[in-house]
């Protein structure tokens, strides 16, 4: 087993075939023998047992896809969770962009990234959300979908955006009751009925401290520039006013 450096915890687990090792070199701790926050050990019958039920995946692609799934079931006893999102960084905050397969959220993140040069990816598919001394960040994590486009970093969280598709680019805010079912549609719910109340009462702290949004949007240019500008306008009106 390694020890790697995921959302500000030491993971250990056995980075075994080429998908899941190549993955997470970016992520190498470098303390090897630090002790574990958590620890991974499924024994290769389980990733068979997988590959015989999901056979359109690879042995490899189940390593990879179950690895990723218990690091984040043991997240949220560390004050975290995942959210299905792109999620890109501009100064200096984190922008979390959800939707339902086929939306179009990677599409509108890569608008943010050649739209405006600061912007950079933090996770494409699936970042790691984490409370960390009382504020949330978004973190990098080695499990990001399709394409390698991952960081290793963790970075204040700005704004959570769920994506709809439009013909004009309109930006809503959402009450905590209206982000909430969104939001658990796009995350691993857990099975025991105490880690579920732990979950809601994290995401319950997560939108009483970072604004929601609604975006239907086009797949236009412009649809980076009026998205950005509008939660930047609600943002900013709302520290005028003492919100959050």
């Amino acid at each position: 087993m390694e020890t790697f450096s995921i959302a500000k915890l030491n993971v250990r687990f056995e980075a075994a075939g080429d998908l899941l090792y190549t993955r997470t070199r970016a992520y190498l701790a470098p303390e090897q023998n630090a002790k574990a926050d958590i620890t991974i050990d499924l024994p290769e019958s389980f990733f068979k047992e997988k590959h015989r039920q999901f056979p359109t995946l690879t042995l490899d692609e189940c390593r990879y896809v179950w690895v990723g799934e218990a690091f984040y079931a043991g997240l949220l006893r560390h004050d975290g969770l995942l959210m299905h999102a792109s999620c890109v960084e501009r100064n200096g905050g984190a922008y979390l962009f959800s939707a339902k397969s086929g939306t179009g959220k990677s599409t509108h993140t890569k608008l943010w990234l050649q739209e405006f040069s600061d912007c950079k990816m933090i996770n494409d598919d699936k970042p790691a959300l984490r409370r960390m001394d009382g504020q949330f960040y978004a973190c990098g994590t080695p499990f990001s979908g399709k394409h390698d486009e991952s960081r290793n970093v963790q970075v204040p969280v700005r704004a959570i955006v769920f994506l709809e598709r439009g013909e004009k680019n309109e930006v809503a805010p959402l009450t905590s009751a209206e982000a909430i079912p969104l939001f658990l549609s796009q995350t691993l719910r857990p099975p025991k009925k105490e880690l579920m109340a732990q979950m809601l009462d994290l995401l319950g702290g997560l939108l009483e401290s970072v604004p929601a949004f609604r975006l239907r949007c086009n797949m236009e240019p412009s649809a980076a520039h009026i998205a950005c500008q509008s939660i930047e306008n609600y943002i900013q009106q709302n520290k005028k006013e003492g919100l959050k």
